[in-house]
């Protein structure tokens, strides 16, 4: 099927030849910054083969952005994305029965997939930013929006074999977590995982399936294998500093996540920006048979490597229009979020305001209008920026009227950052902020401190208003009469 100057595919034939591969890889790892990541495809799936990296090696982004344009131009275009928050090589070492304790393995559904598998290839050292972009290279390679899943409604979908798709199941981690040890979390994720395969196996949907991480669980610290007198199995000893360096590396992480900040939405009009977008969140939900259903479109629409589409999107001097294109989205084929804003000059202020007229949702050939004029308006050369833009809590956008499709909806930004009109330079200018000068913070600490002095002079009147005897009874002297008729 594949020349002879293409690269052989790692094929698995059985469980335990599966795993002695995997781990073999794993261990060899080196101790940078760096996630594994296990692909494979459903049973009787074959495609053209390509090697595995050497060992020690860690993939880059370019290199794992070639390891799946191969899989998937010949590959099944249902992608399973499981997509775990933290994940390093050993967890399999340490909870994956490497070492011949197989009844103990937290991953009993992914070592049967792997060895069902026709095809499969094991990336022992990813490294952490290629791990973080991966959604945003199938959603090129695929160019389908992702849709976030989990079992239950992944039953309720029905996948075409001819049509692409990527589902996303995010997966937990943890570790010292008083209710739960990381090998429980691990087997309830490979349940999940199992579960999913048995649905996609029922649809007899053939697909390609990845196993990664956001970022590595723990630092690969210099681990020592003592092998036992008469075991033949081996202890794992991490160096006396680890949890400083836990703290350390965690500490760091966040610091570098404060500091990082995806790029805004720009849309140009020739080549001068008039519209930019930022958000820290976005998603929306709609009320179907009595349960809000919710589809995140962050990573759809910011994030390193991503790019919206904006067609349909303009701008002049007193009108700007923005329209976010998106696929897939909650059971939609098409899905449009347009802002529609406007400015004009107020003769009150003597100055002109642009105000987010309304926040339009297309589906399918209907469509949901909230307005939000009311509430998000700013000088017309600064741009607006609220913590919490919602339709629900707090509402800053309402639906139009009451029959309007808008009350089936919920949309929420987190820390939205608009602006329409005067953009110079490709930046934000600067932000007229939601919050007023009295936030509700300000309020109750001016209200307890009035209280307080209120009760303070209270008390200083009441003790000045007390009155002491002028007039003493004298043992010597005659006794005090009081008349009765005073």
């Amino acid at each position: 099927m594949a020349s002879t100057g293409t690269m052989r595919l790692h094929r698995i034939s059985g469980t335990a030849a599966a795993f002695i591969a995997l781990f073999a890889l794993l261990n060899s790892a080196t101790g940078e910054e760096q996630v594994p990541l296990i692909l494979w495809t459903s049973e009787g799936i074959s495609l053209p083969s390509q090697f595995p990296p050497t060992s020690g090696h860690i993939v880059s982004q370019q290199e794992l952005v070639s390891y799946l344009e191969k899989t998937l131009n010949v590959g099944p275009q249902n992608v399973l994305l499981f997509l775990q928050d933290k994940m390093s090589v050993e967890d399999f070492t340490m909870y994956g029965g490497a070492f011949g304790n197989k009844q103990d393995s937290a991953f009993p559904n992914l070592e049967a997939a792997l060895g069902s598998s026709s095809a499969s290839l094991v990336l022992p050292a990813v490294s952490w930013p290629a791990s973080n972009a991966v959604i945003g290279q199938l959603q090129d390679q695929l160019e389908t929006s992702p849709l976030y899943m989990d079992p239950e409604t992944l039953s309720q979908l029905r996948l075409n074999a001819s049509s692409p798709a990527l589902l996303v199941f995010s997966l937990p981690y943890s570790i010292g977590s008083d209710m739960m040890s990381p090998k429980e979390i691990l087997s309830g994720n490979d349940e999940m995982i199992g579960q999913v395969l048995s649905i996609m196996k029922a649809q007899s949907v053939p697909y390609t399936a990845i196993y990664t991480a956001l970022r590595p669980s723990r630092e690969a610290a210099a681990l020592s294998a003592e092998a036992a007198a008469g075991g033949g199995r081996s202890l794992l000893q991490y160096r006396g500093s680890y949890r400083d360096r836990e703290r350390e590396r965690e500490r760091q992480r966040k610091l570098k996540e404060r500091a990082r900040v995806d790029a805004p939405v720009e849309f140009k009009e020739g080549d001068k920006t008039c519209i930019l977008l930022w958000a820290k969140g976005l998603s929306v939900k709609i009320l179907r048979s009595g349960r809000w259903e919710d589809h995140d479109l962050t990573p759809s629409t910011f994030g390193e490597g991503v790019s919206p589409k904006l067609h349909g999107s303009s701008c002049d001097k007193t009108k700007a229009r923005l329209v976010l294109n998106y696929e897939n989205v909650l059971g939609h084929r098409s899905f449009k979020l347009i802002f529609a804003m406007s400015q004009r000059h107020y003769k009150v202020s003597a100055r002109r305001w642009f105000t987010l007229d309304a926040l339009e949702l297309e589906y399918d050939g209907m469509k949901a209008t909230f307005n939000g004029s009311r509430n998000i308006y700013a000088p017309a050369e600064y741009s607006y920026r609220c913590e919490s833009v919602t339709s629900f809590r707090w509402p800053l956008l309402v639906p139009r009227t009451p029959k309007d499709p808008a009350n089936q909806w919920r949309v929420a930004f987190e820390d939205l950052q608009i602006q329409g009109f005067n953009v110079s330079g490709g930046e934000f200018s600067y932000a007229s902020d939601c919050a007023g000068f009295f936030s509700p913070g300000i309020w109750m600490g001016l209200l307890t401190s009035l209280l307080m002095v209120l009760v303070l002079t209270y008390g200083l009147h009441m003790i000045m208003q007390l009155r002491t005897m002028d007039r003493f009874d004298d043992p010597k002297g005659p006794a005090i009469s009081v008349p009765q008729n005073e």
